[in-house]
């Protein structure tokens, strides 16, 4: 659900590497940051009706959405090389640059978010204060079918078209999200092939890196959803010391993610012991 209501949202942009990027910004206290998952955008989501950020605002954080570049209200070239997960957190950063974020924020995002997120905190960990990790995408074993996946999609999506794609996409979602409305991509049609190559030479940061971060975090999943496999999302709270891991089994308990999120926010942070380094 959109973090409108009682909550005032500003509309702006910022322009970083070539491209306009658009965010929201509502609510005052200390700056929460959240990235949306791959081919839609702040809007869409809200239209899936999937995470309510409205229990973050009530808990007293500034909440910031903004769209990937060549998503939704943002801009974008047909370069590869722009919407890989390091180039996306390299966007990332420089939108807390713009917002002038002199201390360290809750970083949080959704699956292609969610990898944002985790390689801006292994490049700049010190720009964050705690993750909130939602449905973390494929990565390591299972990410070579992905990425398998998407090199023929961009292909189909240059040769033939956005509408001959779509209609090769078609396939039965989650059982948990089965009621979730689909949108088409917001990425254009001229754009849509750089995206999905940029994704496909894309991984998550080693699990050994993401051990070395000393941030508490939350990761939040879904069952059954090949996209966003269990495994991702274990492998990640196993990696993240003082991780919590909450799996959802029905669209009911999905409902209930933007209470533990506010709830996990404003929690006392616990102390997490940097281990000794090896010789």
């Amino acid at each position: 659900m959109s973090p409108e209501g009682r909550h005032v949202v500003r509309e702006d942009h910022f322009v970083h590497r070539g491209a306009r990027l658009a965010y929201d910004d509502a609510g005052t206290g200390p700056l929460a940051v959240y990235a949306h998952g791959g081919f839609v955008s702040r809007f869409v989501e809200d239209g899936m009706g999937l995470f309510d950020w409205t229990p973050v605002l009530d808990a007293g954080r500034r909440l910031v959405r903004y769209d990937a570049r060549a998503h939704g209200r943002s801009t974008g070239g047909p370069t590869d090389a722009d919407y890989t997960y390091p180039s996306l957190a390299d966007d990332l950063l420089a939108l807390l640059d713009h917002l002038g974020a002199a201390e360290a924020v809750d970083g949080m995002g959704a699956s292609m978010g969610c990898a944002t997120v985790l390689h801006a905190a292994v490049r700049a960990p010190e720009r964050f204060s705690r993750l909130v990790l939602l449905i973390p995408p494929t990565a390591w074993t299972t990410r070579a079918a992905y990425a398998h996946a998407n090199r023929r999609s961009a292909e189909t999506v240059a040769r033939e078209g956005l509408d001959a794609w779509l209609g090769k996409r078609r396939q039965q979602p989650p059982a948990v999200v089965s009621d979730v409305p689909e949108f088409p991509p917001t990425p254009t049609e001229g754009v849509l092939p750089s995206v999905l190559r940029g994704l496909a030479r894309s991984d998550l940061p080693p699990p050994a890196k993401i051990a070395r971060l000393r941030l508490p975090a939350l990761v939040l999943a879904w069952a059954d959803d090949p996209g966003h496999p269990l495994s991702t999302a274990r492998t990640l709270a196993e990696a993240l010391p003082g991780a919590d891991l909450h799996v959802s089994e029905t669209r009911a308990d999905i409902r209930t993610w933007g209470e533990r999120i506010a709830a996990f926010l404003v929690a006392p942070q616990r102390r997490l012991v940097t281990p000794p380094r090896r010789s």
